[in-house]
């Protein structure tokens, strides 16, 4: 199958050498498109520079700064204009494991439509982290599993890998979320597809380099749309069982 890494920067100047090297080196089968966000830092470049010595680099150059979900909406559409047959999204700062690349696509290669990397599956870690960061993350992604019925541990992990197919049969495109809850609209989107998803378990280590980009207006923007999409989840059940009586 036909691969391609889509990973999403913005000032990461720190890490996005070293991560070409790394994913070039776990999945050498594997084409790589790199969407900067115009980081002031210079990432872009070097992405640039490390696509021309490695080659099967694309970097796209958005002009600002315009959020994660559309730019995973744009490297999305990248791959599936250009013929591939799986893509991997993740996070150039090293909390994913490139290394695991090759299990989440040969997962698909087993018959899944959606290979997930989970933190909160048997055998998922999340070393290092305080107790309260440990605490709020979980309950977060119980709650909005919970809320939009999704049956998966990990809701708003950003590792994973798709068949083209899965993201055409979701019509990844009309996605709206643009912070970390575009993780868990897409989730939304394939549970209620009832397309095949698995979890592979994961260890998400945080960031040597650089800065996290969370922040809590992204947390706030999360709980109201898996809220807001919950209720109406839930709305569209009752009127299904009126007409039904």
């Amino acid at each position: 199958m036909r691969s391609l890494v889509v990973v999403p920067t913005y000032q990461e100047a720190d890490n996005v050498a070293r991560f070409l090297d790394a994913v070039r080196d776990a999945a050498p089968e594997a084409d790589i498109l790199v969407v900067d966000d115009n980081s002031p830092d210079g990432t872009g470049d070097l992405a640039e520079q490390k696509a021309a010595d490695l080659g099967r680099i694309s970097v796209v150059h958005r002009p600002a700064k315009e959020g994660l979900g559309n730019a995973y909406r744009q490297g999305f559409r990248w791959g599936l204009d250009h013929g591939y047959d799986v893509i991997v999204q993740m996070d150039c700062d090293f909390s994913h494991d490139p290394a695991v690349i090759p299990a989440l696509i040969g997962l698909l290669a087993d018959g899944v439509d959606c290979a997930i990397g989970s933190r909160y599956v048997p055998g998922g870690s999340t070393p290092g982290w305080p107790f309260h960061r440990r605490a709020l993350s979980r309950y977060g992604n119980r709650y909005t599993s919970a809320v939009l019925r999704l049956g998966i541990h990990d809701a708003t992990g950003g590792f994973r890998a798709y068949r083209a197919s899965t993201l055409e049969r979701i019509e990844i495109d009309t996605t709206v979320a643009n912070g970390y809850a575009f993780q868990s609209e897409v989730a939304k989107r394939m549970t209620g597809a009832k397309l095949g998803l698995r979890e592979l378990p994961i260890t998400f280590v945080d960031r040597e380099y650089g800065t996290s980009k969370m922040s809590v207006r992204i947390m706030a923007e999360s709980l109201a749309l898996v809220t807001a999409w919950g209720l109406k989840v839930r709305l569209l059940g009752v009127r299904d069982r009126l007409r039904n009586r």
